[in-house]
């Protein structure tokens, strides 16, 4: 976020001009900042909660016990632990940040966009969520060029609103060819976006997506790119690619930051992280409202945890609670929840 002082009151002033509504102020520290325009950790002990018995309690109570690891203060060996991660501070209670890699805001032909942004911001803020990584869809895809641009230059407007808090993701059709690859320069290069948004026009191994993926190479910007694995028919979704497209995509392609969305968006989480397992430039984002017990578990266990990245896709509370009910050692969830992002972000300089 902005620094308090001058600088808050401004990007305050901002979000209240472009949305009307009062900001949190308790919203976090700024830990990336996008460029100007001009060793897994190991399991807990079995007495850790785990994932079943989080979802047990109240919505309250689950926001509270989220706090625990992402804002409230340390104790013992897990103040400790922090204080030996490099980078990651320990000062006001908060071990490292958290960065939500796949988030989404509101397209603008809804009529109450302003007001359903503003509940994203807050439930972050509620979450103690530094960052969210976002992307605006077309409602109707595949997407015109006309549609992609008009939603970029919506995001590019929530960036200045919710300054230090939204990040951007440039959301392009690669069947437009030249004219993606122009948008994409043009997000990246000056308006300070962090990544390219690929949907389901095409699957991922289709020769028309190469071009896209050889400029993020040369801009050094990493790739989400929506997937899934399902055992039956997706009518409406025919062209959609799954973990083992985006293994194949990296062995074309090693420099590649890839990261397949939503390992908990539905379908065959099990197969798509065997799918992954030697894909080691391919990133796993947990994002997804399915909460199945060993789901985080697994994905670590197989990939890594440094190859998972934190996120919800709108599924706040499941998004926080697989993270926070996962029998992982602190150290490694704090690397899940934003210092692997983080240290992705930063490759491009």
């Amino acid at each position: 976020m902005a620094k308090r002082g001058g600088a808050e009151t401004c990007a305050t002033a901002r979000h209240e001009q472009c949305y009307g509504a009062r900001r949190n102020t308790a919203s976090a520290k700024q830990w990336h900042t996008p460029r100007s325009t001009s060793s897994s950790a190991g399991p807990l002990s079995s007495g850790s909660p785990t994932r079943r018995s989080f979802l047990k309690v109240s919505a309250t109570a689950g926001a509270a016990l989220a706090g625990q690891y992402l804002g409230w203060p340390l104790r013992g060996i897990e103040a400790a632990e922090a204080k030996a991660v490099p980078g990651v501070e320990v000062a006001g209670g908060k071990a490292g940040p958290v960065i939500d890699c796949h988030a989404h805001l509101t397209h603008r032909s809804s009529a109450a966009y302003r007001e359903e942004d503003r509940r994203l911001i807050d439930a972050a803020d509620k979450l103690q969520i530094d960052q969210l990584c976002c992307s605006i869809l077309t409602p109707r895809r595949p997407a015109t060029a006309e549609g992609f641009r008009e939603c970029n230059a919506w995001l590019a407007e929530a960036m200045k609103c919710f300054a230090g808090r939204v990040l951007a993701y440039c959301y392009v059709n690669p069947g437009y060819g030249r004219e993606a690859v122009e948008e994409i320069r043009r997000c990246v290069e000056d308006r300070g976006f962090i990544g390219i948004k690929l949907y389901n026009e095409y699957v991922c191994t289709e020769p028309v997506v190469f071009p896209i993926v050889e400029l993020a190479i040369k801009l050094r910007v990493p790739i989400l790119h929506h997937a899934g694995h399902a055992h039956y028919p997706v009518p409406d979704q025919p062209r959609i690619s799954d973990g083992g497209h985006l293994a194949e995509l990296a062995r074309r392609y090693p420099e590649a930051r890839l990261i397949c969305a939503h390992l908990g968006g539905g379908g065959d989480w099990e197969w798509t992280i065997k799918a992954l397992r030697h894909a080691h430039s391919v990133f796993l984002d947990t994002s997804g409202s399915v909460i199945d017990e060993g789901l985080v578990e697994m994905a670590a266990g197989i990939l890594g945890v440094d190859r998972l990245l934190f996120g919800c896709d709108m599924s706040m509370t499941a998004g926080v609670g697989k993270i926070r009910g996962a029998r992982l050692s602190p150290e490694g969830k704090r690397r899940i929840l934003g210092g692997n992002m983080l240290r992705l972000l930063k490759l491009r300089g």
